[in-house]
């Protein structure tokens, strides 16, 4: 992938936002989220605060008072932004989106490969500028989805933005079946995801360690079934397992334990 297909993304998901916004009324903006304590508004507002930062804006002086769904120091950081912004209108947070995605957009564009190479700090860690926007990619259609849900919008659940956000959580699954579940060496996972952005994933576990794999030489250990939906509102503690496995949102063939674990762990964010 390209630089700028990046780039092309992050330019569809803001695209696709602006779209889902463009029509919102104050009271769709103040509707609550999946995610504690976080209206539609605050999804926004997070966005546009996040970007804001990355075009180089001067950090907001803000003290957010302590809620109890902030668990950590990104979550404080998310805060201060979201805080800020909660007083105004939804339709100031918007226009403040826009006006910021294309001040970002012109900058990416612009930039040269090897402005694309340059060391940065990415929410997991040290990484190149390019390695920054496929998060950033990612979290934008997870904050996309979580207004949609708010609102009663599904959409854009298809599309390069959709299959590069399936990559990233399945990216993360190893580290979920592996670590988090705490599966037995020999054991093998197949992740299935079902609907119009579909794929599979195969993964192994030899030496304590777990891996993709290209194939299985019996059937897996664990079969899961689940759609992309699914797949993020888990990976991303949107949902609760116990309530996506009692509602079929999941089905598990092979091991039931097993199974049960894996995806009892699957929320991989920090």
């Amino acid at each position: 992938m390209s630089d700028q297909h990046l780039v092309q993304k992050l330019e569809q998901v803001w695209a696709s936002l602006a779209d889902l916004c463009s029509t919102f009324s104050e009271q769709d903006w103040k509707k609550a989220t999946d995610c504690p304590g976080w209206s539609a508004q605050d999804h926004l507002s997070h966005l546009a605060g996040s970007e804001a930062r990355y075009a180089g804006h001067a950090a907001p002086e803000h003290t957010p008072p302590h809620f109890d769904w902030v668990r950590n120091d990104i979550g404080e950081r998310n805060e201060v932004v979201v805080d800020l912004r909660r007083p105004w209108p939804g339709e100031r947070v918007f226009q403040e989106f826009k006006e910021v995605t294309g001040e970002r957009l012109k900058t990416l564009q612009d930039m040269s490969p090897d402005e694309f190479s340059e060391k940065t700090q990415t929410p997991i860690g040290p990484g190149a500028v390019r390695d920054l926007l496929a998060i950033r990619v990612f979290d934008a259609w997870v904050h996309e989805q979580d207004i949609r849900r708010a609102v009663g919008r599904p959409g854009h659940m298809t599309g390069p933005v959709a299959e590069h956000s399936m990559g990233r959580v399945t990216m993360a699954m190893p580290f979920v079946v592996g670590k988090k579940a705490q599966a037995p060496d020999g054991s093998t996972v197949m992740f299935e995801i079902t609907g119009p952005t579909a794929g599979t994933m195969a993964i192994g576990v030899s030496g304590g360690r777990a891996q993709e794999i290209s194939s299985f030489t019996d059937g897996p250990t664990v079969h899961l079934t689940m759609d992309l939906e699914t797949l993020s509102c888990l990976g991303c503690g949107r949902w609760e397992p116990g309530k996506a496995l009692e509602s079929g949102k999941v089905r598990i063939a092979g091991e039931q334990a097993l199974g049960e674990r894996i995806v009892a762990e699957m929320n991989f964010m920090l």
